[in-house]
């Protein structure tokens, strides 16, 4: 998850992501990316939101996106990517984009569930959680609002 008001635009993210997947600090090969807005001082992080219907799933002719069902993350198989980059002009997000060779696609892989990009950033704008328990906090969150509100309009009536 993401916490816009949070984001320093250190890019810790950008150098960690990139080294995990390429052993390089190189911002360009990194799945996350950091948009500056300095007229703003605002800093959005952007990054795979792993989509329940993926467009660059459905566009993929050869199926080097997939959508792992138990895990809810769009895996990217380079050995069978053509090239196309089909996906790259579905993704509404602008999530998927080339490497720095421009040679493959890179998206985010959550880094097999434990994404390097959360542990470093310290002002705790990403957060990572399992679809399961992301489904439990909202629900209980719903529920103390919706006790708030009852409890409100008791008081009140």
């Amino acid at each position: 998850m993401l916490d816009v008001e949070k984001c320093t635009g250190c890019r810790a993210c950008e150098y960690a992501c990139s080294f995990k997947h390429t052993d390089l600090f190189n911002p360009l090969d990194s799945r996350i990316k950091i948009s500056e807005f300095l007229d703003d001082l605002v800093f959005i992080p952007s990054v795979c939101t792993q989509c329940n219907e993926a467009y660059c799933v459905g566009v993929c002719p050869t199926h080097a996106l997939s959508k792992n069902i138990q895990n809810g993350v769009v895996e990217f198989d380079s050995n069978k990517c053509i090239g196309c980059k089909q996906c790259i002009i579905a993704c509404p997000w602008g999530s998927i984009k080339l490497n720095h060779t421009a040679k493959e696609i890179i998206k985010c892989d959550l880094c097999g569930g434990d994404p390097e990009c959360v542990k470093v950033c310290s002002a705790k704008a990403l957060t990572f959680s399992d679809v399961e328990d992301m489904v439990m906090d909202k629900q209980n969150r719903t529920a103390v609002q919706y006790k708030n509100t009852a409890q409100a309009a008791h008081l009140g009536g």
